[in-house]
C-alpha cells in the first residue's frame, strides 16, 4: 500500500499513467478554456454555467493550470505520472468535501455549484484510479513490477525457479534423439520342426 520513488519505470503500467493523464488533463484544460473564451468574471460567487457545471475568471484559471500539470506528467511518464494523477486526484476530492459546506456563501470564490462537487468528486477518483492502477493494491499478480519490488526474496526465488524450467525445456529440446531400436525378427521355425511325433 506504498507509494515509492524508486519503484520501476520501464513497464507496461506506465502507459495507463500516461494517458490517463493526458485524458483528465485534457478535460480540465478544455473546460478552462471555455471559461475564458466566455469573458468571465474572476470571482464572481454566483458562476456562469459552461458545459453544465458552474464557473468563474478564477475557476478556469484553476482548471487550466491543473490541466496544463496533468498534461505534463503525461509527457513525463512513469512513476512521475503515477503520483501527480494520485497527488492531483486525492486534491480534487478534498475540494469537492469543502466546498459542500461553502456553497452559496462568500467563501466560494471559485463559483462552485453541486454540479462542480460531483464533477469535482468524479474527477478526482478518475484522476486517482488511473495513479495507483495497478499500484496500490493488497492482490497484485507476481508479474507486477511493484508486487516484485515489495517481495524480493519471493520474486527472486520465482524467477531462479522460471530459470531453472526453462533451461531443464531448452537442454530437453537440444538433446539427441536415441536412434529407434531395430525391430527384432522372429527366429525362422526350421522346415519339419514342428511336426507332431507320430508313435
Amino acid at each position: 500500500m506504498r507509494l515509492r520513488d524508486e519503484l520501476p519505470v520501464d513497464h507496461r503500467l506506465a502507459t495507463v499513467y500516461r494517458y490517463g493523464a493526458g485524458l483528465c488533463g485534457g478535460i480540465l484544460l478544455l473546460f478552462g478554456c471555455l471559461g475564458f473564451a466566455d469573458e468571465l468574471s474572476p470571482f464572481n460567487t454566483d458562476g456562469t454555467r459552461i458545459a453544465g457545471l458552474s464557473t468563474n475568471g478564477l475557476l478556469s484559471l484553476v482548471s487550466v493550470l491543473f490541466g496544463l500539470l496533468l498534461i505534463g506528467g503525461a509527457v513525463v511518464g512513469g512513476n512521475f505520472a503515477s503520483t501527480l494523477n494520485t497527488a492531483v486526484g486525492a486534491l480534487f476530492l478534498l475540494s469537492g468535501f469543502g466546498h459542500v459546506f461553502i456553497l452559496d456563501r462568500p467563501a466560494n470564490i471559485l463559483g462552485f455549484g453541486m454540479t462542480n462537487v460531483l464533477f469535482s468528486f468524479v474527477m478526482g477518483l478518475l484522476i486517482a484510479t488511473f495513479g495507483m492502477y495497478g499500484r496500490v493494491s493488497g492482490g497484485l499478480p507476481h508479474d507486477n513490477p511493484y508486487w516484485r519490488r515489495r517481495h524480493p526474496r519471493e520474486a527472486a526465488r520465482e524467477s531462479l525457479a522460471a530459470r531453472r524450467r526453462q533451461h531443464a525445456e531448452v537442454a530437453l529440446a537440444g538433446a539427441p534423439k536415441a536412434a529407434p531400436a531395430a525391430p527384432v525378427e522372429a527366429p525362422r521355425a526350421r522346415p519339419g520342426a514342428h511336426r507332431a511325433v507320430r508313435p
